[in-house]
């Protein structure tokens, strides 16, 4: 490269190296912009393979299943094979298909809630889900005894028969206000477990309001996502003694002067069972006729909520998993199997359960119907005989 030599007047040499062509840096600015676009569109075309291999598919709610007894079997088909799924029987799932290979699966999708109550604050437990539910049963069918299981779970709040006061299941703006406080958490009674509670319900009665609206409750359900279990008792028989001897107590008060649907020692239990209760048996069919009718017209209007079906009889007779102190008695097993499906349907982590609760009529039915003999000849033949057989000792 050529350079410029001249001396200047102090005699200095000075050399200046000639400047650059302003070209060749245009070129060399160009060509690196050119490497740098070629390596950036290579990177978009990639993550654009990618993108069109994985394909995001929409799905679509075809409908609810119901099955009270077995298990149910899902068939699953792709390319050339065939597999099945069991899923629990007594779960209300909702069916998702999904569009591509044929393939059709089952999901349970459980609501969840973040209720901000208006009397306090849930402080630490605000971003904590809780669950609704509402326990729907008869009078005298163990709901009672159910409940103080599940309150007996440090996270479960079931403030019990909330409809038993009139004012709250006037009409059904009445009834709307009143689940509305409940499942806000403004509800205090001596179940309220407060900021901390992870499934919150009530006992309700089918002689409660719950017939009469079962429209607007089934709609406001599943607007809410309540989660329904319902309780029923397959001995009606029995059922009907319990109703008859708790009646015969709200006027005789047995218990020194006091009534109590429900006891806590066996000297109490044993006080109450006392009294055996006549039947009627000429209305007797009728009667028993009615309860099913009843509690047939409860699952056919509450079908389409998310629920559980349970029965008294396998609560108590559950021994292939023994577990629970059962009405006042020890026992160092798991949890009810019964129990655990209930835990898992109100996505609840698994705790034992206990009650203090103790039973009020033992032993065979033929000890606590005054009228036995009339009673055993109204039913023997006809499709309630096998209510008379002893069902369980406890």
């Amino acid at each position: 490269m050529a350079e410029y030599i001249y001396l200047s007047n102090k005699d200095t040499l000075i050399i200046k190296p000639s400047k650059k062509s302003p070209l060749l840096l245009r070129l060399i600015a160009l060509l690196f912009a050119v490497v740098c676009g070629v390596f950036f569109c290579s990177i978009r075309l990639k993550q654009m393979s990618i993108g069109n291999r994985i394909r995001f598919q929409p799905f679509q709610v075809l409908g609810r299943s119901y099955s009270e007894y077995g298990i149910k079997q899902i068939e699953i088909s792709g390319e050339n094979d065939t597999k099945q799924l069991e899923v629990p029987p007594v779960y209300h799932l909702t069916q998702i298909e999904v569009p591509g290979n044929n393939d059709t699966e089952q999901f349970e999708f459980p609501p969840v809630h973040y209720p901000k109550p208006q009397t306090f604050n849930r402080t630490e437990c605000a971003h904590n889900p809780v669950q609704y539910f509402a326990i729907i049963s008869m009078q005298r069918s163990g709901s009672g005894w159910f409940e103080t299981l599940l309150n007996s779970h440090m996270n479960v709040s079931s403030n019990g028969e909330i409809f038993s006061v009139m004012d709250r299941r006037q009409n059904v703006s009445s009834i709307i206000k009143t689940l509305d406080t409940v499942y806000n958490l403004d509800l205090f009674t001596s179940a309220s477990k407060n900021e901390c509670s992870a499934a919150v319900g009530f006992k309700w009665m089918l002689n409660q309001g719950l017939m009469q609206y079962h429209k607007e409750i089934v709609e406001y359900f599943n607007r809410r996502g309540v989660s329904v279990i319902f309780l029923f008792r397959r001995n009606l028989l029995r059922r009907l003694v319990s109703v008859l001897a708790n009646s015969y107590d709200r006027y005789a008060k047995l218990l020194n002067g006091t009534h109590k649907s429900h006891v806590h020692s066996h000297q109490e239990a044993e006080a109450l069972s006392r009294y055996k209760p006549a039947i009627n048996s000429t209305l007797l069919i009728a009667e028993l006729k009615e309860m099913e009718l009843t509690a047939a017209k409860a699952f056919e209007y509450f079908n389409s909520t998310r629920h559980i079906v349970l029965y008294y009889e396998d609560l108590v007779k559950n021994r292939k998993f023994p577990s629970i102190p059962l009405y006042g008695r020890h026992d160092p097993h798991h949890s009810l199997q019964k129990l655990k499906e209930v835990l898992e349907f109100l996505r609840l982590p698994q705790m034992k359960l206990k009650s203090r609760q103790v039973k009020i009529h033992r032993g065979t039915l033929s000890e606590h119907i005054q009228n036995w003999n009339d009673v055993k000849k109204t039913l023997n033949g006809t499709e309630y005989g096998s209510l008379l057989l002893a069902d369980y000792r406890r």
